[in-house]
């Protein structure tokens, strides 16, 4: 079991995102779930970061999502939701949500997905943030990943 500090979770967000291809006909869905604290937003902020976009990424958890076009990349753009706020998933489908994960061009990534569990795509990839006592450990639909 290996655990992440704030640098390694940085790379590892990093070589996460490179990996990732656009479908064929949908959006690529990626959904981080774990504690507050656990890790989620810098993973996100690594993440777009290395999808090359130079601004400042917060979590959005007041306005529930962050749309960024992404420039010479795999990917049109990074919709990046945070789910925490959320007291139905029917406000996320009011923000056009099912559209958005029509779009092949589209990569969708879910800070606190059970709030929306229902909307989630069946084949999303999950990450999993738990804090253990000298970083992070990181759980990709269920095995764990360093």
């Amino acid at each position: 079991m290996e655990q992440l500090g704030l640098e390694e979770l940085r790379e590892y967000a990093a070589r996460f995102a490179s990996k990732l291809a656009p479908r064929e006909r949908a959006a690529t869905v990626v959904t981080l779930s774990g504690d507050l604290g656990a890790g989620k937003t810098t993973f996100a902020q690594a993440f777009a970061k290395a999808l090359g976009i130079e601004e400042r990424v917060t979590s959005p958890t007041f306005v529930i999502e962050n749309i960024y076009a992404l420039k010479r990349q795999r990917f049109e753009r990074l919709v990046h939701i945070d789910a925490y706020r959320l007291e139905s998933p029917r406000e996320l489908e009011v923000l056009g949500f099912r559209e958005l994960l029509r779009d092949p061009g589209t990569l969708v990534l879910i800070e606190w997905p059970e709030k929306a569990r229902e909307l989630i795509p069946k084949d999303a990839m999950n990450l999993r943030f738990d804090i253990a006592e000298n970083g992070r450990i990181i759980t990709v639909d269920g095995e764990e990943k360093d």
